[in-house]
């Protein structure tokens, strides 16, 4: 769990990154999640769009992929989200 002051730090961090994911009329799949778990191992902050064809919110899909792969939320603006997940091998964030 991490905490405001560092959800804030993270959110400040989100700011220069560009999204990496995309959340179509596809939904959330088992693929989408172990591409999200091998991005979060390599870079620990995460930004995905959410498509206007996708059958979901952005908060919706934020609040299924870091209940499906452990991970937190750090913001969640219009049709995009971030997510943060500490790595296990190569620590890149100081937070």
């Amino acid at each position: 769990m991490i905490t405001s002051k560092q959800r804030a730090k993270l959110r400040g961090m989100a700011n220069g990154i560009d999204a990496i994911f995309q959340i179509g009329k596809g939904g959330i799949g088992d693929n989408f999640l172990k591409q999200m778990e091998d991005a979060l191992e390599a870079r620990e902050l995460v930004k995905v769009k959410v498509l206007e064809t996708a059958f979901m919110s952005a908060r919706e899909a934020c609040e299924i992929v870091c209940e499906e792969i452990n991970a937190e939320p750090v913001s969640c603006v219009g049709n995009k989200f971030v997510v943060y997940k500490e790595s296990r091998e190569n620590k890149k964030i100081e937070i």
